[in-house]
C-alpha cells in the first residue's frame, strides 16, 4: 500500500515545537512534503533563529515520520526565514533592517547594556544577522563591552560603515568622541545625533537591530520611541520596588507610542555566594515576575547577580562569547529565543509590498 502524504502529515503533528508550544504542521512550518516509493522528504521553515536546536528538531521529525507504515528513508531540510514585522504607524522604516528591538529600563544601574549585548550575541549564535545601536548617548558603554576600538570608516563622507566584533555589527557615539569626553548636549542635539547614527549607518541586511536605550523616560527616550521604527521593546529591571516603579513608567511610555512590549527581563534576581553557595535575594524576590503577571506580559527570564557577568563585560568579552556553555550564557540564550519567537508571532510588515501613493494638487 502506497504511503499517503496526509498520513505522514498526521504523524508529524505529534512533534511539538518547544518554543511555540504548537506542532510544526499546525503552525505551517512544514512545506514541500513529497512521498516517493516510501522515501519521504520535506522542508521546515522556522520564523526565528534556532541553530542549536535544529539537530533535535530533525531527529524528532524523522522519528515521527518513520512511525508511518511503509516509510523508509526520511529527508528533512530545516531553514530559518526571519521576516520584517509591523512597527508604529507613520514611522519611516529602515532599509536593510528587518526588526528593531529596544532594550530599555526605567532607571540606570539595572544591567540594561549588559543584557542588550548578551541578547544580541545570543541571537547571532543562533544564526541570525544582528546589529547593536548604542543609543545611550551620555554613557556609551557598548564599545567597551564588545571590545571594539577605533573609528568607523566613511567611503562617501555621508554614511558610516558599522564596526564589527563577534559577528555583530555595532554603532555608537562612543566611536566618534574621545573616551573621557563628556557629552554636554541638550535633548534635541542628542536626539538628532542618535537619528543620524541610526539612519546614516550602512547596516548590512540585519534580521535584528538591538537598540540599547538610555535609562529613564525623558525627552530623548520619548522622541526615539516615536521616530525609530520598533518591532518591540524588552524591559530590564531588578526585583526591588524602586526599580519596578521606574520600569512601569517605561512600559507606559512604550504603550503610549504604540510599541509592543516583548517581555520583561529580571536582572540581579539572585546571588549565590562563591564561597559557601548560600542563595540570597539581595534585591528582593520575583518582583519582575510578579510585574509581568500584573501587566499580562511575557516573563523572559531571571539572571543572577554574578561577578563573572560584570568582569566579562568589562573585559570586552560578554558571557555568551567568553563562556558559551555556561549556565548564565544558557539563560541569555533562552531570553533571546523567547524574544525571537515573540517577534515571529507578530503581524508581518506589508508596507514594502504596496506602492506609495502620491497625490498632487493641480490648479
Amino acid at each position: 500500500m502506497a504511503v499517503v502524504e496526509q498520513t505522514v502529515m498526521d504523524a508529524l503533528k505529534g512533534v511539538i515545537d518547544p518554543n511555540t508550544g504548537r506542532d510544526f504542521v499546525t503552525s505551517k512550518c512544514i512545506k514541500n512534503l513529497t512521498v516517493t516509493d516510501g522515501d519521504v522528504a520535506f522542508d521546515v521553515t522556522l520564523g526565528y533563529p534556532a541553530k542549536s536546536q535544529v539537530a533535535d528538531f530533525r531527529k524528532a521529525l524523522i522519528a515521527a515520520a518513520k512511525t508511518v507504515s511503509g516509510v523508509g528513508n526520511v529527508s528533512v531540510n530545516i531553514s530559518t526565514q526571519i521576516t520584517a514585522h509591523a512597527v508604529q504607524r507613520g514611522v519611516q522604516l529602515l532599509p536593510k533592517v528587518k526588526n528593531i528591538v529596544a532594550v530599555a529600563s526605567g532607571k540606570g544601574g539595572v544591567g540594561k547594556s549588559t543584557t542588550a549585548v548578551n541578547l544580541a550575541l545570543a541571537l547571532a549564535a543562533e544564526g541570525a544577522s544582528v546589529g547593536v545601536l548604542d543609543a545611550d548617548i551620555y554613557g556609551p558603554s557598548i564599545p567597551m563591552m564588545l571590545g571594539i576600538e577605533g573609528r568607523p570608516e566613511s567611503e562617501d563622507g555621508q554614511t558610516m560603515e558599522p564596526m564589527e566584533n563577534y559577528g555583530v555589527q555595532v554603532m555608537s557615539i562612543g566611536f566618534l568622541v574621545d573616551k573621557d569626553e563628556a557629552m554636554i548636549w541638550r535633548g534635541p542635539m542628542a536626539t538628532q545625533a542618535l537619528e543620524q547614527l541610526l539612519r546614516q549607518t550602512n547596516w548590512k541586511d540585519l534580521d535584528y537591530l538591538i537598540v540599547d536605550m538610555p535609562p529613564g523616560t525623558g525627552d530623548i527616550q520619548l522622541t526615539l520611541s516615536q521616530r525609530v521604527p520598533m518591532t518591540g521593546a524588552v524591559i530590564v529591571t531588578t526585583p526591588q520596588d524602586i526599580a519596578l516603579l521606574d520600569a512601569k513608567k517605561g512600559i507606559k511610555m512604550f504603550e503610549k507610542v504604540g510599541v509592543p512590549i516583548l517581555g520583561i527581563v529580571e536582572n540581579m534576581a539572585v546571588h549565590v555566594c562563591s564561597n559557601c553557595g548560600q542563595v540570597e535575594h539581595i534585591f528582593g524576590a520575583d518582583g519582575g515576575k510578579n510585574m509581568a503577571i500584573e501587566y499580562g506580559m511575557d516573563y523572559l527570564g531571571a539572571l543572577p547577580l554574578n561577578m563573572q557577568i560584570r568582569l566579562q563585560a568589562d573585559n570586552g568579552k560578554p558571557t555568551v562569547v567568553s563562556d558559551p556553555d555556561s549556565e548564565v550564557a544558557g539563560l541569555y540564550k533562552a531570553v533571546a529565543r523567547k524574544v525571537a519567537v515573540s517577534i515571529a508571532a507578530k503581524n508581518k510588515d506589508f508596507s514594502s509590498k504596496f506602492p506609495s501613493i502620491k497625490i498632487s494638487k493641480e490648479t
